[in-house]
């Protein structure tokens, strides 16, 4: 650090105190009882101030640049506007010792002898407060919050904005170490604020907001007159009795004088973001200073030590840019760096440190030795176990011990040394004289090695990476390079300020000046660019510069002298070169520069740098075929041609090599045809439609199938051709290759029907079909596109063809619920089983979707399709069973379908009645196993609902206890519980309205039948309508032996008038029946109507007793009386007669259900069908 004095001036009285403008244009000083304003550039007085009768002694600047204040032993305080008008004065009771602005809110602190003040422009008045004793100094936190006053009892108070003392610091001393003055730290980068106090003790102190002192008392051995901080507060400014200004760190360590004096110095201060120091001193002196901080570092490849805030040493790493802080807390003077050495000299004693580890990117030092001695140098060097001292003209070596081992003298004065390796204690050094000598000088050894001698004296100097090559800057700012072996001068380059080799490339050096970087590759041009500063070191493809007081490691591609070797085809030192760092365009030019040069071992290394398989691929296969024996270079180069895009010098290499069919190919395989042409001429003709074929494919690829089209049909390739038409749908396309292809080309042909069919043409499919005599393929087009009646056709004409056309045709019916037109092409298939198959497979996924409706009409239509089968004698038993058994399992759907729709859905349309009956016929008709997806819960909650509410409690109370042991979903088990629960208050019978009668026998049975759905006395079963389920006014009855249906039917038709006349019923018992008779020959009493003589009899026995007629009776019997169910054979047809006439019952004739008239007109208009075999009203046949 060096003071420079920028301009001086002396008054006649004491400078007590100066204030900078915080722009720094302007110095305000106290002189006398005047104010001096100074312009800061060049020392003019602007103008002096008068307006106190006595000493001024401080003044204060406003942080905002607008006024300023100053007080004086007349007791006044006067404040002055930047334009140097007084606009306010205010007075205390003594004379004014200080004042002080605060930074943020400028109210304006001013202290007396025995009190303070605080005043701000919005306030009138001066708010006032005593002190204990008299203030000497004063100074404000940086964000204004609170005011420290410095006391000549020893004593520091700090106050609030309102004056309120919050932390009082007492000092050792007491009055005998008055405070003289304080200053906050203005860092904004502290954590804490921190006060430095200067007292007549001579002590330097350092304190936190809360009163803690920071460290020890610094001794001053001189009484302080004035504390100044540096504008960012990294360093402090002491002055007093020593007639010196000193400068200290922010931590108290002392780093220098800035300039002495002759008399006590009253007040210095630092001008705002700036090195310019103004002193003021006892005789009216005032200096203003420039601080010169110099750089203090040291390098060695990419680690970079320097000096911060002179007592602290920073490494850099250059490469990763990590950083390590090494505190000394004394003045670092010189630092030396080299390996893992770090030489730090201190103005008592030289530090040596080393890594911890060998690791290249390890940050962590540690103190090896300690030199404890005080050293006078200008040059320091570390090696692994010496230090070199440099001092003018002398060099000496010392051990860490601090022992000197050896002594050089030189001719002249020693202007540059480095280090330039070596192994351990016997490192070498380069040395630059100013009488331009160059010396090498090895630590173990004392005759130093003249390199060389030139004209000029030294600036730079350095040593290429193999030791052969010198490169120096002399005082004319020339860079001169040398060959030491030969001492020869290579070459010199102007403008070089430094020089540095590249540690990685012998031929390379880089030199700065001028602003400019200047790289040389060999004897080469130079490459330049801008860069400010400094080149200290080259390693690789990173320059490190040196630009003021940072160092930078800046990334240069090596692109210029790689291109300077290409130009000369030097690949290897190109590579060597590009290997330091270029970009990666750079590398793909050297490898394409490599490979036409046919230097394929470079190419290799820079297409993988660039990872380009596609080349590398090619040299591979090269390097094989040169192994192979191959030797053609032209066809080699041809190769490469090719693959860079050169086409036409590739075909003229492989036509010179006599390779044309290699050319031929390269032309199309990049559907070059028109050029593939003019090479080949009038050639071959197979070749030229090998050509043709390969442009369709190529039009193919790029979407222009047209073209494609007619290319393939011209080159024969119908296939292709009809490939393309189809999948782009060009019918007419296909019809035009179809009409004009032989009959004999089979495979295009149906190549062509089938994309015919695909593309919904089937007449087209059918025409091209035929054209091949494809039969089978035409039949399965037909059934494909459903156009039967034409399948019928050719069926008639080609019976083998009946399956083929009448399976799919029953499936498609079944398929749209056309059962019977199914059936019967089934039957003409004969398939008759699959028939039932596909109706039991509906049924099925009827049932599984709750669909019961149509799962009862399935059920229905199989049962049918059964009895159809059952004509045949080898099936009747089984398919009447499975008749029995369909027809039963329909009923039993149809009527659940009312349940399930009453248990699941929100809202019932049907009676109570009917619900009633149906859940009772199904409760006495599940008395076996349960069909799939009927619910015994469902039937017995609707029962036992609908018993409850129309007054059956004995069957809801029976319908209740059976459920208790069914698994209950939860959705109904609350209602069912309460229901269990009110039944038990109901009484125990059932209502005899609901009571079913028997109309054979007059029999009132119960509700609950053990028997299920027959009479319980004369076991005669039930007739219930399809629709309410009750219980019809039928009797079954059966023709007598040897009357057949025909005869009955006749017979019934003629309706004979009846009369009175004797009658009785016989009963008759055989071994295997009992038979109830008619007979004429008795004499009657009453009607002869056997339904109406003795219907109330007893029967007793347990077997059922069919009612059978002769002839009379049935010729007795009205026609409208009489149901007759017409079962096709192998049944028989049943009779039934109605004992209530008046009330009337229609049969369906198709599915032979009964029905109260009036439900089944309405249901029929409601569904314009058969509510049970879906028979439409319009259909007339049974």
């Amino acid at each position: 650090m060096r003071a420079v004095l920028t301009w001086r001036d002396k008054v006649e009285q004491c400078i007590y105190d100066l204030a900078f403008k915080p722009d720094g244009t302007q110095l305000i000083l106290a002189a006398g009882n005047r104010l001096l304003v100074y312009d800061t550039s060049d020392g003019t007085l602007l103008q002096p101030l008068k307006g106190h009768k006595d000493t001024v002694y401080c003044v204060a600047y406003a942080k905002d640049g607008k006024r300023f204040a100053s007080g004086s032993a007349d007791k006044s305080i006067i404040i002055w506007t930047s334009k140097l008008e007084g606009i306010l004065k205010y007075t205390h009771n003594d004379s004014i010792q200080c004042v002080s602005y605060n930074p943020i809110t400028h109210q304006l602190a001013s202290c007396s002898s025995s009190d303070f003040g605080l005043w701000s422009p919005e306030q009138k008045s001066v708010s006032k407060h005593k002190s204990s004793s008299k203030i000497t100094c004063c100074s404000w936190t940086n964000d204004g919050q609170y005011l420290a006053l410095g006391m000549s009892n020893g004593v520091i108070s700090i106050r609030n904005k309102n004056g309120e003392e919050k932390v009082k610091i007492e000092r050792p001393g007491g009055s005998f170490s008055p405070i003289w003055s304080i200053c906050w730290n203005p860092s904004r980068e502290e954590h804490n604020d921190i006060l430095a106090v200067a007292d007549w003790g001579q002590k330097l102190s350092f304190y936190q907001l809360s009163g803690k002192q920071i460290g020890k008392d610094r001794p001053l051995n001189f009484d302080p007159c004035c504390i100044s901080y540096f504008t960012k507060g990294e360093y402090i400014l002491v002055g007093g009795s020593d007639k010196q200004v000193s400068l200290f760190t922010k931590d108290g360590v002392r780093l220098g004088t800035v300039g002495e004096q002759n008399s006590w110095v009253w007040t210095c201060r630092v001008k705002p973001d700036s090195n310019y120091v103004v002193v003021g001193c006892q005789d009216g002196t005032i200096s203003f200073y420039q601080l010169i901080f110099s750089t203090v570092h040291g390098l060695y490849k990419d680690r970079y030590a320097y000096r911060d805030s002179m007592t602290d040493v920073i490494v850099q790493h250059l490469i990763t840019e990590q950083k390590v802080r090494i505190k000394c807390r004394e003045l670092v003077k010189k630092i030396a760096i080299y390996k893992n050495r770090l030489a730090i000299q201190l103005p008592e004693k030289i530090l040596i440190y080393e890594l911890y580890s060998d690791d290249s990117v390890d940050m962590h030092y540690r103190v090896k030795e300690k030199i404890v001695k005080k050293f006078e140098c200008n040059l320091l060097v570390v090696c692994t176990d010496h230090i070199i001292l440099c001092q003018e003209k002398r060099l000496q070596c010392l051990s860490f011990s601090g022992v000197k081992e050896r002594e050089w003298q030189m001719e002249s004065l020693i202007r540059y040394i480095k280090v330039i390796g070596g192994p351990a204690g016997r490192e070498g050094l380069l040395v630059g004289l100013k009488n331009g000598q160059i010396l090498k000088i090895f630590v173990d050894n004392l005759f130093a090695i003249v390199l060389l001698k030139q004209a000029t004296a030294v600036r730079c100097l350095d040593m290429s990476a193999s030791r052969n090559k010198l490169a120096v800057v002399d005082e004319n700012d020339t860079c001169l390079v040398y060959d030491i072996h030969t001492k020869e001068l290579l070459f010199q380059e102007p403008n070089a300020n430094s020089v540095a080799w590249n540690t990685q490339c012998e031929d390379m050096l880089c030199f700065s000046g001028g602003g400019y970087l200047n790289i040389k590759a060999s004897t080469f041009p130079v490459h330049q660019q801008k860069l400010q500063g400094f080149v200290v070191g080259y390693n690789g493809s990173k320059i490190f510069c040196l630009h003021v007081f940072s160092m930078s490691a800046v990334e240069v591609p090596q692109s210029a002298p790689m291109y300077q070797y290409l130009d000369r085809k030097m690949f290897r030192e190109a590579y060597q070169i590009a290997c330091l760092g270029v970009t990666d365009a750079d590398w793909r030019e050297l490898a394409m520069e490599a490979l036409e040069g046919l230097e394929f071992e470079t190419a290799k290394k820079a297409f993988t740098r660039v990872q380009d398989l596609r080349y590398l691929e090619l040299i591979s296969s090269i390097e094989e075929r040169k192994k192979r024996g191959e030797t053609n270079n032209d066809l080699f180069l041809a190769d490469v041609f090719s693959y860079q895009g050169k086409f036409h010098e590739a075909a003229k290499l492989y036509k010179r090599s006599g390779h044309e069919n290699l050319a031929l190919d390269m032309y199309t395989d990049l559907c070059m045809f028109e050029y593939a042409k003019d090479f080949l001429g009038s050639g071959d003709p197979k070749e030229t439609k090998m050509l043709i074929s390969k442009q369709a494919d190529w039009a193919r690829n790029i979407n222009e199938p047209k073209a494609a089209v007619e290319m393939y049909i011209s080159a024969g390739e119908h296939t292709k051709a009809i490939d393309i038409s189809g999948s782009h749908g060009w019918v007419d396309m296909l019809i035009d290759i179809a009409r004009k292809l032989d009959k004999a080309e089979r495979e295009p042909l149906l190549m062509c029907a089938r994309y015919f069919k695909k593309l919904d043409s089937p007449g087209y499919a059918a025409e091209t079909y035929l054209k091949v005599g494809d039969l089978k393929s035409l039949v399965q087009l037909y059934v494909d596109t459903k156009r039967w009646d034409e399948a019928f056709a050719l069926g008639e004409k080609h019976p083998e063809f009946k399956d083929d056309i009448y399976v799919p045709y029953a499936q498609w019916l079944a398929e749209n619920d056309r059962f019977e037109e199914a059936q019967k092409a089934f039957h003409k298939a004969g398939r008759q089983g699959e028939a039932v198959r596909v109706l039991e497979q509906l049924t099925h996924n009827a049932v599984v979707e709750s669909r019961f409706n149509d799962a009862a009409y399935y059920y229905w239509m199989l049962s049918m399709q059964c009895l159809d089968m059952a004509q045949d004698p080898a099936q009747k038993d089984v398919m009447l069973d499975k008749f029995h058994h369909f027809q039963h399992l329909a009923e039993l759907y149809h009527g659940y379908q009312t349940i399930h729709r009453y248990t699941e859905e929100p809202f019932s349309f049907d009676l109570p009645e009917t619900l009633f009956n149906i859940s009772k016929f199904l409760l006495h008709s599940l008395t076996k196993a349960t069909p799939l997806g009927i619910s015994k819960v469902n039937t017995l909650f609707t029962l036992a609902k609908q018993s409850k509410a129309l007054g059956a409690y004995k069957l809801a109370r029976h319908a209740y206890d059976k459920l208790r042991g069914l698994q209950i979903p939860a959705r109904i088990q609350k209602s069912i519980e309460l229901g269990t629960l009110t039944i038990r208050s109901k009484p125990f019978h059932d209502s005899e309205e609901l009571v079913p009668l028997c109309y054979r026998c007059s029999t009132n049975n119960p509700l609950l039948n053990n028997l299920g759905n027959v009479c319980i006395n004369c076991r005669q079963p039930f007739i219930f309508s399809a629709s309410s389920y009750e219980v019809l006014h039928l009797v079954e009855f059966y023709l007598e032996e040897g009357i057949t249906d025909e005869e009955a039917v006749a017979l019934i038709d003629l309706e004979a008038p009846r009369h009175k006349r004797e009658g009785k019923w016989q009963e008759i018992a055989s071994n295997n029946s009992q038979t109830l008779r008619l007979d004429e020959a008795m004499d009657a009493i009453g009607d002869d109507d056997p339904f109406t003589a003795k219907l109330s009899f007893e029967q007793g026995g347990s077997e059922f007793v069919p009612v059978v007629v002769n002839r009379s009776v049935l010729r007795s019997m009205s026609r409208r009386d009489v149901l007759i169910k017409r079962w096709p054979p192998p049944l028989q047809w049943q009779y039934f007669r109605s004992l209530l006439p008046d009330a009337s019952i229609t049969m369906c004739p198709s599915c032979f259900q009964m029905f109260h008239s009036e439900d089944y007109e309405l249901l029929v208009l409601q569904h314009a069908c058969c509510p049970y075999c879906r028979r439409r009203i319009d259909d007339t046949g049974p």
